[in-house]
């Protein structure tokens, strides 16, 4: 597990059973070293969830450039460099599972996000390229678009975040560990048939 904070990582991990590995995905140094003190910790590396997430919403005149490299770096460069410091240890096994996490907003665009929205469309068209490059090494690559009450949705503000959660079919925000159970399909040997999807869990938002 990675994360920036390193406290809140350390307790996600104890409650789960993983292990912590604090680090920054933006860094260009970071990926490979990361990976391989996974792989020297376990002895390998089967799945990757790229779940990285940053806000800086505004409308897109007002977005700097910092604004704008901070969000796609999270969102989408990290995820492709995370995915390719994985790419050597799951073609040595010609196994690996890639599980990437886009959003409707990078579906179908949303007011103030466009950098967001740019990072989030930019998964799912890298998603469906790695899925094309990895399926010859047995290497399935799947992106889910989530709708869960995470932090990133607790931080919206209550009258918006009420606006989105009224426009739900299903009339609620989904639960993080609904998002979790698809996850853990797409890393399971019941999904080795499925590659270069984008997996809707949102309630029926997307509908």
């Amino acid at each position: 597990m990675i994360d920036l904070d390193a406290e809140a990582l350390a307790a996600a991990a104890a409650e789960v059973g993983g292990t912590a590995a604090p680090g920054d995905i933006t860094d260009a140094a970071a990926a490979e070293p990361i990976v391989a003190e996974a792989v020297a910790r376990t002895g390998r590396v089967d799945v990757i969830v790229n779940n990285a997430g940053l806000l800086r919403d505004k409308v897109l005149w007002k977005v700097t450039d910092d604004d704008w490299d901070a969000v796609i770096g999270v969102s989408l460069t990290g995820t492709f460099r995370l995915t390719r410091a994985c790419v050597p240890h799951f073609r040595e096994r010609h196994f690996g599972r890639v599980i990437n996490i886009s959003s409707y907003t990078g579906l179908h665009g949303n007011v103030g996000q466009a950098a967001y929205a740019a990072a989030k469309a930019g998964v799912v068209g890298f998603t469906k390229t790695a899925a094309k490059e990895l399926a010859h090494f047995g290497v399935t690559v799947n992106a889910i678009v989530p709708n869960a009450r995470t932090r990133m949705v607790e931080s919206i503000s209550g009258p918006q975040r009420e606006i989105l959660e009224s426009q739900i079919p299903l009339g609620r925000f989904g639960e993080p560990a609904e998002m979790a159970a698809t996850a853990a399909f797409l890393a399971s040997d019941q999904a080795a048939y499925i590659t270069g999807a984008v997996v809707p869990v949102d309630g029926g938002l997307s509908m």
